[in-house]
């Protein structure tokens, strides 16, 4: 229950303690505690006995560390019945972005290393890369895009 208390804090617990309640209240401070603690366990494992019972001989093997998001995790991604491992192992997520960032640059993914020598997409010596400095040209003024009604 307190796996994470030091002996300096342990010893600071106690000085505290001795120094709120006074040496003559603490064994009947102490005493109270333990009795109030071993309530809420007994309460917790009657409570836990009766969620198994009323869920019935379905759920005979329910543990209710499951209910905790990280355990559940952990224990679907050990059960390999759903096949995660070879979707894991089969996908490869540094190729994909170079694949997508080929795509956005308009470069062919399967090319890209020897395509370096000539620009023949587009027509645009800045390997097709959009200069952010020119200001966009105006449309003329009878040219208007396509109005699509399901956009709007």
């Amino acid at each position: 229950m307190f796996n994470d208390i030091g002996p300096l804090e342990l010893v600071t617990l106690v000085v505290l303690a001795v120094l709120v309640f006074g040496p003559d209240k603490l064994p009947k401070v102490i005493q109270d505690v333990t009795r109030t603690i071993r309530k809420i366990r007994e309460f917790s494992e009657s409570a836990k006995e009766d969620i198994r019972s009323e869920l019935g001989p379905e759920f005979k093997d329910f543990e209710f560390e499951d209910l905790n998001p990280k355990t559940f995790i952990r224990k679907q991604l050990d059960n390999d019945d759903l096949g995660l491992k070879e979707l894991r192992n089969g996908f490869d997520l540094k190729k994909e972005m170079a694949d997508v960032t080929d795509a956005v640059h308009g470069r062919d993914s399967d090319s890209s290393g020897s395509s370096s020598g000539g620009s023949s997409s587009g027509g645009s010596s800045s390997g097709g890369r959009v200069d952010m400095t020119k200001k966009p040209e105006k449309p003329a003024p009878g040219d208007h895009p396509p109005f699509d009604a399901d956009a709007t």
